[in-house]
């Protein structure tokens, strides 16, 4: 999830699947955010992985019309 934050004044990044994982990452852009996203999100599967983890099942959220 990629999030403009006011208060901060970036967006933010968070993986609300992963446990603890609400906010995670930031960037002043967009595009920055993504990239540094990607980059949290590698790191959190390898870690996963590398504790024997299994990871977290996604959410399904509804579609909006």
């Amino acid at each position: 999830m990629v999030q403009w934050s006011d208060d901060d004044n970036c967006f933010l990044v968070g993986f609300p699947d992963f446990p603890g994982q609400e906010w995670r990452t930031h960037g002043e852009t967009y595009e920055e955010a993504l990239r540094n996203g990607t980059e949290a999100l590698e790191s959190l599967v390898m870690a996963y992985q590398s504790m024997g983890e299994p990871l977290p099942e996604p959410q399904t959220l509804p579609m909006i019309s």
